[in-house]
């Protein structure tokens, strides 16, 4: 699972921090830059609404591997055929691949790990932000002594490794999905996941934290300038805002393991995100690592608590992945309008003022659902 972690955020990263090289190497457009930061969303989401069936039908791990081995040709097409339409199509295969593993995970980490559950999943979402931090600050000096297109295309080669090791486990192993799992009635599978309050709550509590966060990571710096800091200090503020994830993914892992209340976890995670927006929007510019820091934590709390909530509350497999599906779905379809909505409010009036505003109302929101999705119930309903 570590493996595979380490190949899901860094094809997506390394793109970010190099952006500019990659768009004057095949001489393409902001708008065309733009559309491959929007795409990964869209595929996520495509994805998870795809991958439960996929994953019944095939196998949990025989769909991993095939994904693990698609996300390595994207990492290759993109690289070997230096054009915008290469970029795009492998872009999008990469993408996709990755919203198949999103989804997942979480079935898998339930079946082959049930007593570790949040220590599992709380290595798979560090090693994922870990990951995607080296590469964020390797890939623009490695792309100036070996080129771009190795910069980007040579961490396939962890993709290869990691198909190597899930094909050697997965015959050692046998297949998870032929495992039989007891279970008291037979109404445990008959969970509509579209039909249940709680599928619905975790969505828009994933969702929400989604679009605060890729709203965050595109234009975190453009607010701090706006607000007085200067170019340099802004970008350090991005940095602090990334930086808090490992903090926050290792708390709160020692917190449940400890038998911490989760309920209280969630409902902290929220509220620091609605300190955040209101210190950057309403409070002073010298605490701006602060308001910064405070959302990196409660955006990565949330997702890594999102992830454990799959498989901590539904009874089989297969409902955790279903459930991880549709909540992954909808959140990401609520995640891309973030990015475009904000960036659309702020040209249209000039100001961050109304798009920050909107975003303190979404984050007090979310509160509200943080309360709900982790009451001590099944996704049934049914109390623990």
């Amino acid at each position: 699972m570590i493996l595979l972690a380490t190949n899901m955020r860094a094809p997506i990263v390394a793109l970010g921090s190099i952006a500019p090289v990659v768009q004057e190497a095949l001489n393409i457009s902001e708008t065309q830059i733009g559309w491959l930061g929007a795409v990964p969303m869209l595929s996520f989401a495509m994805g998870a609404l795809i991958a439960p069936s996929i994953g019944k039908r095939f196998g949990l791990e025989n769909t991993l591997i095939a994904m693990i081995g698609l996300l390595t040709v994207g990492m290759i097409v993109r690289t070997v055929i230096p054009t915008w339409s290469g970029f795009l199509i492998g872009t999008l295969l990469l993408t996709l691949a990755i919203g198949f593993a999103n989804t997942l995970a979480a079935p898998v980490i339930k079946q082959r790990t049930p007593k570790h559950i949040p220590l599992i999943t709380g290595l798979f979402s560090l090693t994922m932000t870990v990951t995607a931090g080296i590469v964020a600050g390797v890939v623009l000096p490695l792309s100036e002594q070996v080129g771009w297109q190795w910069a980007l295309g040579g961490w396939s080669l962890l993709g290869i490794f990691a198909i190597v090791i899930w094909i050697f486990l997965r015959l050692r192993l046998g297949s998870s999905s032929h495992q039989t799992v007891v279970l008291p009635t037979s109404e445990y599978s008959e969970i509509s996941m579209w039909r249940t309050p709680f599928a619905w709550q975790i969505a828009v509590f994933m969702g929400l934290q989604s679009l605060l966060f890729y709203t965050v990571a595109s234009f975190l710096p453009s607010i701090w300038v706006s607000k007085g800091l200067s170019a340099v200090q802004a970008g350090q503020m991005a940095s602090v805002f990334q930086f808090m994830a490992p903090i926050a993914i290792l708390s709160l892992t020692w917190l449940v393991n400890r038998g911490r209340p989760i309920q209280a976890l969630a409902v902290f995670a929220a509220v620091l995100n609605v300190i955040g927006i209101l210190g950057i929007s309403y409070l002073s510019t010298e605490l701006a690592w602060l308001w910064s820091g405070l959302m990196g934590i409660g955006c990565s709390a949330i997702f890594t608590l999102s992830m454990m909530l799959f498989s901590l509350r539904t009874y089989t497999t297969n409902q955790s992945s279903e459930l991880s599906g549709m909540a992954q779905f909808v959140g990401y379809l609520i995640a891309f309008f973030g990015p475009l909505g904000t960036g659309w409010l702020h040209e249209a009036t000039g100001s961050w003022d109304l798009p920050l505003f909107i975003m303190l109302i979404l984050m007090i929101i979310n509160v509200v659902i943080a309360w709900l999705v982790s009451r001590p119930a099944m996704v049934d309903g049914k109390k623990l």
